[in-house]
């Protein structure tokens, strides 16, 4: 068990390395060399927990995500068990925008791995056959609700999705602010959802 945790440990130190490089330096240039140096380990510590840069930029940006997930679950959770469905997905498309330091950085994060990922292949691949959860689990909860009037609740959900990530872009380059953010969100759920009662 212990060996488990010190390794779970480790591949999250050095993930954290590409973290730190990707939100000063961006990713394109980044090495194995760099991600040992920033992490304080040897590069043959970092290729025997990754392999190969390829991986290793996989794993961090999973690494990420989980973590980001498990968060936004546990705050989510905190707001109770009996939300109205019009304010779940508010939390959930939340949870997208960069509304404290901690999600700022991992948005600065995301957005150079997004630049990376429009640079090759490989990872293109990875993105384009990713598993529409998120969209799903809008989906599912605009179905599951009587008073949401869609006769197509995935391409809402994309929609409500793809709202908030511009709005997260518009966010970190400080062209919207936190409070007309939540007012524009506000306004996108009243004309998909239906007005607030």
């Amino acid at each position: 068990m212990a060996s488990d945790e010190n390794k779970a440990r480790r591949r999250r130190q050095i993930a954290e390395a590409v973290w730190r490089l990707a939100a000063r330096e961006g990713l394109e240039a980044v090495t194995l060399r760099q991600v040992a140096d920033e992490a304080g380990v040897s590069m043959r510590l970092v290729q025997y927990y990754f392999g190969n840069r390829t991986a290793l930029l996989l794993a961090a940006l999973e690494i990420l995500n989980e973590e980001a997930e498990t968060t936004a679950q546990q705050r989510i959770g905190a707001l109770g068990d009996d939300l109205p469905a019009r304010e779940l997905v508010r939390a959930i498309l939340m949870e997208l925008l960069p509304l404290d330091e901690e999600r700022r950085r991992r948005y600065v994060v995301q957005t150079a791995y997004f630049v990376r990922f429009l640079t090759d292949p490989q990872l293109q691949e990875v993105a384009r056959t990713a598993d529409p959860a998120l969209e799903s689990l809008l989906a599912s909860i605009l179905s599951a609700d009587p008073t949401v009037k869609s006769d197509d609740t995935f391409a809402d959900a994309e929609l409500l999705i793809a709202f908030a990530f511009g709005l997260q872009a518009e966010m970190l380059l400080n062209q919207v602010d936190e409070p007309h953010a939540l007012h524009l969100l506000n306004r996108l759920l009243d004309r998909v959802l239906g007005t607030a009662p």
